[in-house]
């Protein structure tokens, strides 16, 4: 964290790092309890700059909140290398390594953003503002699933499949930050084993699912995530 040190420093160079601090901050504790004072202590500047570069404590929290957005759409972007259980559990490894390093900062964004004393208008705009960058990383990892299973135009239950995985994936996460009761590699790779399921059942349903699912599914190796979990429902039945 910046601290004590003062030093003249452009405009745009000073927001970003106050960005910066407020991130670090909000990745510690709930952004409702992170003061404008705290944020000003550790860039090592005084209250009224902090209002010089920003408004207010709301229009900070809404440019770290897109520093984050961005982030963690970033974590979803993997090369089409190698099998797609293999790239899954990869992006579960980057998505999870940002929840556990933004746990109360990931979870006011994931439920609307930080409290806000009343005030109307304002409240509205920074809900407002929350639910658009929450629905653009939802967007940006609906894109990169879609890219690595090779399919432009996707037909109605691949996207039901995509979206509510995606879906799953934030309410495990959000679960998991309550109490960290189950290793968070076991999440990792169970989140991939339910996107796997979520196809099957599908493919269950719909021969053109059957055929995706048949494609994505004839070169994973023995060891991958995916051949794993029939192994374990095999198990089971037997």
């Amino acid at each position: 964290m910046t601290t004590g040190v003062r030093r003249r420093m452009g405009v745009e160079e000073r927001r970003q790092q106050l960005i910066g601090v407020a991130l670090e901050l909000f990745s510690r504790r709930s952004p409702d309890e992170v003061s404008i004072d705290e944020i000003a202590s550790a860039a090592g500047i005084s209250r009224p700059l902090v209002y010089h570069y920003f408004p207010g404590k709301l229009s900070l929290y809404e440019a770290a909140l897109k520093r984050a957005s961005d982030d963690l759409a970033g974590r979803f972007s993997e090369p089409h290398e190698g099998p797609l259980g293999a790239r899954l559990l990869r992006v579960m490894r980057r998505f999870f390594d940002f929840v556990d390093e933004h746990g109360p900062g990931f979870s006011a964004l994931m439920r609307g953003g930080p409290a806000v004393p009343a005030g109307g208008t304002r409240l509205l705009s920074t809900t407002s503002t929350t639910n658009a960058l929450i629905d653009s990383v939802r967007q940006a990892a609906y894109d990169q699933i879609l890219s690595h299973l090779g399919v432009e135009e996707p037909p109605a239950r691949l996207e039901l499949v995509v979206r509510s995985w995606i879906s799953l994936a934030e309410s495990t996460a959000l679960i998991w930050l309550d109490g960290r009761r189950i290793p968070r590699a076991e999440l990792e790779l169970q989140l991939v084993h339910d996107f796997g399921a979520l196809v099957a059942v599908s493919a269950a349903h719909d021969e053109e699912m059957g055929a995706l699912m048949r494609r994505i599914f004839k070169d994973e190796p023995a060891e991958g995530p995916f051949v794993d979990l029939v192994s374990r429902l095999v198990g089971l039945a037997s």
